[in-house]
């Protein structure tokens, strides 16, 4: 039988260390990638790690959206009537609008977190992890649906900034892009 240690007397004791998290985090996407190239049939990974930020955050907001959507029908079916004791009658819109950028932000979110994993940028990783709980505990204030969809939007439009510079964006391009749309050719003409 081993001695029992106090509590933080021994390092060893402590169960799970930062260290075995951050391995665990870059183990995730390494493994995902071993994954598909054993599965390959050319011995090449079909999907690139930033390819692999996309859908992973877009398939959890999808999920998150999904699951935002099946409460607010099971709300919508009953016992009670939202907005008939003074409430606000905008409770469906704003947990759609909601919904929307929850949907967005996880998107955003699933980049800059592989990102923050991939090179080893952990202040990236934290901050993700802190946004999404900002994001959340802003539904608290659902009563008062503009301060908790404001702060959200905003949060969401610097979250697609970084996201966006991250994957290689850049003014410049964003440019070429405008201006491409502008001079298109009308269908038809």
């Amino acid at each position: 039988m081993l001695p029992a240690h106090k509590t933080g007397s021994c390092p060893q004791s402590r169960g799970l260390q930062v260290g075995d998290l951050k391995q665990l985090v870059l183990l995730l996407p390494r493994k995902a990638i071993e994954g598909l190239l054993a599965l390959s049939e050319d011995g090449c990974s079909p999907i690139s790690i930033q390819q692999m930020a996309y859908v992973a955050g877009l398939g959890f907001g999808l999920m998150s959206g999904a699951f935002a959507m099946i409460n607010l029908l099971a709300d919508a079916l009953g016992p009670g009537i939202v907005g008939i004791h003074g409430d606000s009658q905008l409770y469906f819109l704003t947990s759609a609008f909601m919904t929307l950028v929850l949907i967005l932000l996880h998107t955003f979110w699933g980049i800059i977190f592989f990102h923050g994993c991939e090179t080893q940028r952990w202040g990236e990783v934290a901050a993700v992890v802190l946004c999404h709980l900002i994001v959340s505990a802003l539904t608290f204030w659902n009563p008062l649906y503009l301060g908790s969809l404001l702060p959200a939007y905003l949060l969401m439009v610097a979250m697609a900034v970084w996201a966006y510079l991250l994957s290689g964006g850049s003014k410049q391009n964003l440019q070429h892009f405008l201006l491409c749309l502008r001079t298109a050719p009308q269908a038809g003409s």
